[in-house]
């Protein structure tokens, strides 16, 4: 059985903080002046011949035992010294040397790190990934502290970097890394809070019992954060408003938001049946019932706006705003639901709500942005997908839209300055996540739109080869080709998604990409053509957009 990427990066972590690497160097170093010197030395000398052979045996057997010697030791000035241990519990900050901060980098701040899955049948991702993502949120809402977005710190899964490289990249001051072991109903979670201008550990614990104590340890581990950090994390444990007290609808909840972050119509499709499964479990579960609409939202958006969809946006929206209207991400989903039922004003209102409650919630910031895009409001769209930015540096798809709107803005630079920083990072999601055509349709817009004919080309390609039957993947590949001059493909993409049912009029008519087959006769007959169909039929959204 293989090693997974992210044990073999918590060993390489530890490894590193331990200086392992540097004693192995320095060893091999000192290893072979030692013997040069031998065999130099020795003949003169009248060594017997087999004495290289044991100075070559001697080197090679002390080689372990230094490396365990590092392993427990530092060398110093003063000697051996033991190495810094993580310390057990609910332990107080490891002193470490007077190091200044960076100017630029918040004492306060956090990365949350996706968690290993330590499990013997290596099969509990989607948990993983959701204590992890529980934590985040709960963190996110503390007053006085930073949290890097999940999008920004999950791009780190299985990277053999240090925390202090982590850092430097996310310009946090500390990060949480974790494990996670469940064999049948038995947990086992481990954390650690780590300085990243030294990797020295501040806080460490282990949380053992079954999984009913979830709940609980997620609470724990963000309050330990949060005084380590020393922050105040409130008298209500953030992010647990809306939730269930259900572990079984728990479970379904984390596995519908594992595979909705994955994208594509499959796994859109299996995380409906997640949160569905949750909301029979619990009916109040708020959380999933705002989740499961918004998965039909977008479903209606990028793939198929049929009456049942549409219907099931609207009937899973008004529940969680029913059961909790003090829920932000209730309002988000109440305002999504508005948006593909082209009800812009009523939508506007949900956002500003949903911002009201929780202005840190990317969601809101960048589905309100689309609204306002939507309806040609073009300097309003611009700042709030500035804002979804400023929340999520590591998203590719407001960077993408900002281009749109800069061009169309008649800002080139500003422009060209926004494709290069989504396309930057859709790269780098895809190096993750080689099969997402979000990335790669966001991704040969920002090329095209750059005059990167071949990488457009590249991406189209890619694109079309993995979901070359989706509406969506048909348009945003329609506006590449587009951009770089082949109109003639364009347009039987576009005909292509129209067939699939997208009901593209409104937004490809105002679509700047496309600006190039606006008096081709073809186009023009398209488009009037979708405007005589009736409404409902197909996605009313798309465009160079992303979710």
């Amino acid at each position: 059985m293989s090693i997974p990427p992210s044990r073999l990066s918590s060993v390489f972590r530890e490894l590193k903080h331990r200086k392992v690497f540097q004693a192995a160097t320095g060893y091999a170093v000192v290893a072979w002046i030692v013997l040069q010197i031998g065999e130099v030395t020795f003949e003169p000398l009248g060594v017997p011949p087999w004495g290289m052979t044991l100075l070559i045996a001697i080197v090679v057997a002390g080689f372990p035992v230094a490396m365990v010697i590092s392993w427990f030791f530092d060398l110093t000035l003063k000697g051996f010294e033991k190495a810094p241990e993580m310390p057990l519990g609910n332990a107080a900050a490891v002193s470490v040397p007077d190091k200044p901060v960076a100017d630029h980098v918040d004492t306060a701040s956090v990365a949350v790190l996706p968690f290993d899955d330590m499990s013997p049948e290596q099969d509990q991702a989607y948990l993983c990934d959701g204590i992890a993502e529980e934590i985040l949120n709960r963190l996110a809402q503390v007053r006085d502290l930073h949290v890097a977005s999940r999008t920004s710190s999950f791009r780190f899964r299985g990277v053999p970097l240090s925390a202090s490289n982590i850092g430097r990249e996310l310009n946090v001051a500390a990060v949480l890394e974790g494990s996670v072991r469940k064999a049948e109903n038995q947990l086992r979670i481990t954390t650690q809070l780590i300085d990243t201008r030294n990797d020295f550990h501040l806080w460490s614990n282990s949380y053992d019992g079954d999984l009913g104590r979830i709940f609980d340890i997620q609470s724990e581990i963000a309050a330990n954060v949060a005084n380590a950090l020393a922050v105040t994390l409130g008298t209500r444990a953030p992010g647990t408003l809306g939730s269930t007290s259900d572990v079984r609808a728990y479970e379904h909840f984390l596995k519908g938001q594992h595979f909705f972050h994955r994208w594509g119509t499959r796994n859109v499709a299996f995380a409906i049946q997640m949160f569905r499964k949750a909301v029979e479990i619990d009916p109040g579960y708020a959380r999933a019932w705002a989740a499961l609409a918004d998965c039909y939202a977008m479903t209606c958006m990028y793939w198929r706006a049929s009456k049942e969809n549409l219907e099931a946006t609207e009937q899973a929206s008004l529940q969680a705003l029913q059961l909790l209207p003090g829920l932000a991400e209730s309002h988000v989903s109440r305002g999504l639901s508005h948006f593909v039922h082209r009800r812009s004003d009523a939508a506007i209102t949900e956002f500003e709500t949903a911002l009201g409650l929780n202005p840190r919630l990317f969601d809101a910031w960048y589905f309100y942005g689309r609204v306002r895009f939507q309806r040609g409001e073009l300097e309003e769209a611009a700042h709030l997908f500035e804002q979804a930015e400023r929340l999520d540096p590591e998203d590719f798809q407001a960077p993408i839209l900002l281009r749109q709107i800069y061009h169309s803005l008649e800002r080139p630079d500003a422009a060209r300055e926004a494709a290069r920083r989504g396309i930057e990072r859709a790269e780098r999601h895809l190096e993750l996540n080689p099969d997402d055509t979000r990335a790669l349709n966001l991704g040969l817009g920002g090329f095209a739109s750059l005059g990167d004919r071949d990488r457009a080309l590249q991406f189209a390609a890619r694109s079309l080869e993995l979901d070359g039957d989706n509406p969506d993947t048909l348009y945003n590949v329609a506006c590449g080709y587009a951009l770089v001059g082949e109109s003639g493909r364009a347009l039987d993409c576009l005909e292509r998604a129209s067939i699939r049912g997208m009901a593209i009029a409104d937004w490809a008519e105002n679509d700047s990409d496309l600006a190039s087959l606006k008096n081709e006769p073809r186009f023009r007959h398209l488009i009037a053509r979708i405007k005589t169909e009736e409404p409902g039929n197909g996605p009313t959204l798309s465009g160079d957009q992303g979710s």
